[in-house]
């Protein structure tokens, strides 16, 4: 099964509206099962997590705690203002900040470019929860100076459900986007993820289950 933009969204409604599963337990599920991968792969450093306002933000808040919990150091870039946080990401902010995991917040525009350089140049990895599969049009001004400043690292990437930048359904980057070795994409492959020129933006691809249930699958693809 491949989900377009809309269908991961119509996935998500679904799932809370017609199966009555909490939209706060689907993050969950995807950010435990993101933070067991990035585990699988190795961590030997610090872990530098970027979080955009969204529910990608919102995955990003779960994989910090998950990885906190674990003893991984772990630090969240937060580039938005905690109040304009709502529904589930909200609430995973604050987990976040009741547990005293690091946070360091930007205020976007202006970006403090060398303050962010500083908490990227020696993490391990960096996890790219900024923008998700429902970006539409170009990544504007300030956020691309981060997507750059993320290329620029010698971190590793790993990219929360699809690379920042990265158009779902054309698999065409919107301007400029983040680079990732590894891409833990929600539930389903997406669309723009079998185009070949896609690869190079993605990396390795996994699949994370969020718990929807095998039934409302069989029922998107009749």
């Amino acid at each position: 099964m491949l989900l377009t933009r809309d269908g991961a969204r119509e996935l998500d409604r679904r799932a809370v509206q017609e199966f009555g599963v909490p939209g706060i337990v689907l993050m969950e599920n995807a950010g435990r099962g993101m933070a067991e991968l990035l585990r699988s792969l190795g961590i030997s450093g610090p872990v530098a997590i970027c979080c955009g306002k969204g529910n990608n933000g919102g995955d990003g808040f779960v994989i910090a705690r998950h990885l906190d919990n674990a003893g991984v150091q772990v630090r969240v870039l937060l580039f938005a203002d905690p109040a304009h946080l709502s529904g589930d990401a909200a609430i995973n902010y604050r987990i976040v900040a009741a547990s005293e995991i690091p946070v360091e917040r930007f205020s976007v525009p202006p970006l403090d470019e060398d303050r962010l350089l500083s908490h990227v140049r020696d993490a391990d990895w960096i996890v790219d929860a900024l923008f998700g599969s429902g970006l539409r049009g170009p990544v504007e001004a300030p956020f691309n100076r981060v997507l750059a400043s993320i290329n620029a690292s010698k971190a590793k990437v790993f990219a929360v459900d699809i690379p920042s930048g990265l158009d779902c359904d054309t698999g065409l980057p919107l301007g400029i986007a983040v680079r990732a070795q590894h891409t833990a994409t929600v539930a389903a492959i997406k669309k723009g993820f079998v185009e070949p020129s896609a690869a190079g933006w993605l990396g390795r691809v996994h699949c994370i289950d969020m718990g929807a249930p095998r039934l409302l699958f069989q029922r998107m693809e009749e």
